[in-house]
């Protein structure tokens, strides 16, 4: 009797599924666009793939979003159009970069901003988009985490590299933090490089965009007039019990 090594076997049962025309799944975690029609509900049906896709890009947008965010959905036409304009957007060749239009969510503390932020990026992973990933960091939080530690020089060098390549970035609360040259430079070197390459952003502000330019200057304003669509986001403080 001979006896086939895990490989070959492997091989030969392949062969023998070919043969019979049996379409073989696929090994990547991050399914593609169907190549052959399947039976419905099994691989090779595209709406089989489409729901894969959909299932790995909700467990991360679900990874990458605090508890407080779990829930969140958005009815906010201007959030939802900037949504599916990303989501049509979305490269299906892992070779291609995305690109694609920004957002300025401002108004008053507590009115929804980042709870429509984080809605909107769960519609475009809902959506079923290749290689779903996104970055969501606050102002402050994003300079005290490259703050310079000894031993860890390289951190802040990484850290903005993530922030500047990440398909989909969620700066929280623009003009929250003390700026500083060293802040305005971290803060200068990622929306500019964001706004070359045209990568999708949304930025949430207590500031109107005419504040801003007060508040992180002339070359970080002038750059975010042109890379998003303002936002005026409007009603009471969510965080606070509504009196009778």
């Amino acid at each position: 009797m001979t006896t086939l090594s895990a490989e070959t076997a492997l091989q030969h049962i392949t062969r023998q599924l070919a043969r019979r025309g049996i379409p073989i799944p696929s090994t990547d975690p991050d399914p593609g666009p169907s190549t052959h029609a399947g039976q419905p509900g099994e691989p090779g049906d595209p709406e089989w793939h489409h729901a894969q896709r959909v299932e790995l890009a909700m467990s991360r947008w679900q990874r990458m979003t605090p508890p407080v965010y779990q829930e969140a959905h958005t009815d906010h036409s201007d959030v939802i159009a900037w949504s599916d304009t990303v989501s049509q957007a979305w490269p299906k060749d892992g070779e291609q970069r995305l690109q694609g239009p920004s957002l300025l969510l401002w108004g008053g503390t507590g009115v929804g901003k980042t709870h429509a932020a984080f809605g909107g990026i769960r519609r475009i992973a809902a959506a079923g988009v290749p290689r779903f990933s996104m970055v969501f960091t606050s102002q402050p939080e994003m300079y005290a985490a490259m703050r310079p530690k000894p031993g860890r020089e390289d951190q802040q060098e990484r850290l903005e590299r993530q922030l500047m390549r990440t398909p989909l970035l969620l700066l929280d609360d623009i003009g929250t933090a003390k700026e500083s040259p060293w802040t305005a430079e971290i803060l200068y070197r990622i929306v500019n490089h964001r706004y070359n390459q045209r990568r999708p952003t949304i930025f949430t502000s207590n500031y109107s965009p005419k504040q801003l330019r007060e508040v992180v200057g002339d070359r970080i304003h002038s750059r975010l007039a042109e890379m998003t669509t303002a936002v005026r986001m409007d009603g009471h403080d969510r965080r606070l019990p509504r009196r009778a």
